[in-house]
């Protein structure tokens, strides 16, 4: 009732909410009800109902007594009613320590003091309260200190926020703020104005960035003129203007009095725009020039990753392979070393160089032991194996393939030849007697007896106020505690939140795929495998001879069940369809009156993406793994790699595709499907 409530606001679930809290007034379920009731009415900006109602909901305290003050003085605040948002939060602190509402109540004290004329007064409880530095506090201090008058002091604030917080909405305010003060723009040292623009530049806000350094370069001290040249150069690169950037690096080369980073740093991205360009002799000579200048930095590590990229996206894997291997040579446990390896391995593998792949395979199981390469090198060794006719060592890699690695990808194909080979002996394997095991999963998924914050969590949760839940249990215990995210998971699950439910659970059981089914509870499970808007996903897929499990494992892949999904490219939905997909689609159905926000509905997302999908597996002639491929990287990508690939088989295909996001892609989408055939076998 509160979440149909929360979510609706329908005249029909404001009685049935008041009627059950009046009928429940005397038990716990009564006031919990009247504290959902005026927050809905909140939530509509009726603040004298919500006031009303949240009169009744005293005896939710002491547990939830926090949240019935917060959000009454938050009422009163919204409606300007500043006297009694005082009158609430006085003491709040005393009474309630522990809430989670600390800063934000004091947030509201404060305003409500400088609006009742107290500002001074308002200056000094914040100044007590700047540990730790939040910018919203600092704003609110300066607000103060410039509402009595202490405009030296607002000043200071002000500008403390601008240049050592820019990333936070607060800086433009506290801009506006000096402007009021009569700073047409934010006076700073020069050190200052640098850290700004530094931390805008390692926040990706390129354009502020250069904004920010071009006034800078005019009056840098000699000293530092030529690094700090080379980051506003670096900035114009990332705003995509290519050639003001290059122009500024050469000038950084020519100047002899250059910093080997400054020029190191310059020579990297000359390389960059040299590629861009197609000037592969160019990009050589400028490496060359940071092999000399800067051997053993980052620099020339990322330019050789970069020229070997190149080359094999002109399928010249010979060239490609040279770069990748200078990599690793150069530093054997660098931190682009264990996937410059594999890729050598692999092109050796593509290229026939059987031998040189088969010591790369190991190698990589040897040097690399814990690289996210390691299943992929683990079966490729064991098709050699296989391929040479020794059966007994190619069942020692795909037994440890499966032991090790249980649902991953690469295992579950690692199954299917190991069943292939019939029942044999395994050979004994030096390198992979060496490899780590499996990672344990959690064992205690029992909420702790006692726990006052689960406590308030389960009851915020069932009235509906689901965030508020999240955030108690969030702060329940410190991290990694898998009792805490299977009940933040269940909450979310019960908001609609699929999304955040299986992101929550991921990274509390990060090895889950080489864990056994029994190992984890099986609502874990089914909260990193959920099936929600399971009746027409199955019913659509059913009508486009899809298996639904791979529709789900799709589904789960592109937007993670969230029917609100957008993607950088504008794809919408559980399917991430585009919209001119969705209306060409929407045209052969005859669905009529079809918008794009009608992508948005899961009912005609899954009608209209399972059709689309199906024409992708029907153009492939059923084989899914192209089709998976297509509908991350569109059908002309994946014919020209096709057509110019000379793949063995399909698994070949998909380790050969050159963009890593589809190639992870497809091998994700295989990989779940298993998972949702294993945890729901009978549907």
């Amino acid at each position: 009732m509160a979440q149909q409530l929360l979510a609706n606001r329908t005249p029909q679930a404001y009685a049935g909410i008041e009627s059950y809290a009046r009928n429940h007034q005397k038990d716990d379920a009564g006031p919990l009800a009247w504290l959902v009731l005026g927050y809905a009415h909140y939530l509509d900006k009726d603040y004298v109902k919500s006031q009303a109602a949240w009169q009744n909901a005293g005896s939710v305290s002491p547990l939830l007594g926090d949240y019935l003050d917060y959000l009454r003085a938050l009422a009163y605040h919204d409606s300007d009613d500043q006297a009694n948002v005082l009158k609430v939060l006085e003491g709040f602190e005393r009474k309630y320590p522990d809430s989670l509402y600390l800063h934000e109540a004091a947030l509201l004290y404060t305003g409500a003091l400088s609006a009742t004329g107290s500002p001074r007064v308002a200056a000094a409880y914040v100044e007590k309260r700047r540990d730790p530095l939040r910018a919203d506090t600092e704003l609110m201090l300066g607000r103060a200190y410039a509402g009595s008058g202490e405009k030296a002091k607002a000043s200071e604030v002000f500008r403390r926020i601008y240049f050592e917080m820019p990333l936070f909405p607060e800086a433009e305010a506290a801009a506006a703020e000096l402007r009021s003060l009569g700073e047409a723009q934010p006076v700073g040292t020069f050190a200052q104005r640098h850290l700004r623009a530094g931390l805008l530049l390692k926040g990706k806000r390129y354009p502020q960035a250069v904004a920010e350094y071009s006034p800078l370069v005019e009056r840098a001290p000699v000293a530092e003129l030529t690094q700090l040249q080379a980051e506003y150069a670096g900035a114009l690169y990332h705003a995509k203007r290519r050639d003001e950037a290059q122009h500024l690096f050469e000038s950084i080369l020519r100047n002899t009095s250059s910093g080997a980073e400054a020029r190191a740093q310059a020579l990297y991205y000359l390389a960059e725009i040299a590629r861009e360009k197609d000037d592969h002799d160019l990009q050589a000579e400028r490496i060359s020039q940071l092999r000399t200048l800067a051997p053993e930095s980052d620099w020339l590590q990322q330019a050789l990753l970069s020229a070997g990229n190149a080359y094999l996206l002109k399928r010249d894997f010979e060239t490609a392979a040279r770069w990748y291997a200078e990599i690793y040579q150069r530093k054997r446990n660098g931190r682009l070393s264990p996937n410059a390896h594999w890729k050598v391995a692999w092109l050796s593998y593509r290229m026939g160089k059987k031998d040189d792949a088969r010591r790369l395979f190991d190698e990589q199981l040897d040097f690399y032991p814990s690289s996210a390469e390691v299943p992929a090198a683990i079966y490729w060794r064991g098709r050699i194996a296989e391929e040479d006719g020794n059966k007994a060592l190619a069942r020692a890699y795909y037994q440890k393939l499966v032991d090790s690695f249980r649902y991953y990808y690469y295992a579950n194909l690692g199954r299917n030849h190991l069943n292939n080979l019939g029942a044999q002996s395994a050979a004994g394997s030096l390198v992979l007697a060496k490899l780590p095991g499996p990672v344990r999963p959690p064992q205690n998924w029992d909420v702790p007896a006692g726990n006052v914050r689960a406590q308030k969590a389960q009851l915020l949760a069932n009235a509906a106020l689901y965030d508020f839940a999240v955030k108690e249990l969030q702060a329940s215990a410190s991290g990694g505690n898998s009792w805490q995210a299977e009940s933040i998971s269940q909450i979310y699950q019960d908001a609609g939140s699929y999304a955040r439910s299986i992101e929550t659970l991921k990274r509390a059981i990060p090895g889950y795929f080489s864990a056994e089914i029994n190992q984890i509870p099986r609502p874990v499970w089914q909260g990193l495998f959920p099936r929600p808007f399971w009746d027409d996903l199955r019913k659509d897929s059913q009508q486009n001879q899809l298996d639904p499990y791979m529709v789900a494992s799709l589904i789960r892949q592109e937007s993670e069940f969230n029917p609100g999904a957008v993607s950088r490219a504008n794809a919408l939905g559980l399917m991430q369809l585009l919209p001119k997909v969705g209306k060409s689609l929407a045209r052969e159905t005859k669905m009529k009156q079809f918008t794009q926000n009608d992508l948005f509905v899961p009912s005609v997302n899954l009608q209209l993406g399972t059709r689309y999908f199906r024409y992708m597996v029907e153009h492939y002639n059923g084989q899914v793994e192209y089709a998976l491929a297509a509908y991350n990287a569109g059908e002309e990508r994946v014919d020209t790699w096709r057509r110019n690939g000379d793949f063995k088989d399909v698994d070949e295909f998909v380790e050969s595709i050159p963009i890593t996001e589809t190639r992870e892609y497809v091998q994700a989408v295989m990989r779940n499907a298993v998972m949702y055939r294993l945890l729901y076998p009978r549907d």
